[in-house]
C-alpha cells in the first residue's frame, strides 16, 4: 500500500502534508502535489494533515489513475520538503468537481 493525491489537491495544493512527511516523497507540480509510490512508508500521517482531504490510501476502489498520476509525475516533478503557500483561491477551489480535466497542469512547480 501507498498513499496517493488525487484531484482535490488541484489548485487548492495546502501543503500541510509536507511538513509531516518523514521521508519527503512529495513533489511538486505547477498546481498540486504528488507523492511518489515507492519512496512512501505508508506511515499515513500526510492523510489526515490535508485540509482538501485529497490524500488517500491506494487501497479504496477507483484510485488506479491516481497512482499511475503520482508514479508517473513524481518522476518528473521536483521534491519539495518544506511548505509554501498555497494559492490564494485555494479555499474557493476546494470540492470543486472535475478539477482534473478542467484544471490540471504537467508543468512542474518550484520544489525547494
Amino acid at each position: 500500500m501507498t498513499y496517493v493525491v488525487t484531484d482535490n489537491c488541484i489548485r487548492c495544493k495546502f501543503m500541510d502534508c509536507v511538513e509531516v512527511c518523514p521521508v519527503d516523497c512529495f513533489y511538486e507540480g505547477e498546481n498540486m502535489l504528488v507523492i511518489n509510490p515507492s519512496e512512501c512508508i505508508d506511515c499515513g500521517v500526510c492523510e489526515p494533515e490535508c485540509p482538501a482531504e485529497a490524500i488517500l490510501p491506494d487501497t479504496e476502489n477507483g484510485l488506479e489513475k491516481w497512482l499511475e498520476l503520482n508514479t508517473k509525475f513524481s518522476a518528473e516533478w521536483p521534491n519539495i520538503t518544506v511548505k509554501g503557500d498555497a494559492p490564494a483561491d485555494a479555499e474557493e477551489m476546494n470540492g470543486v468537481e472535475g478539477k482534473l480535466e478542467k484544471f490540471f497542469s504537467a508543468e512542474p512547480g518550484a520544489g525547494n
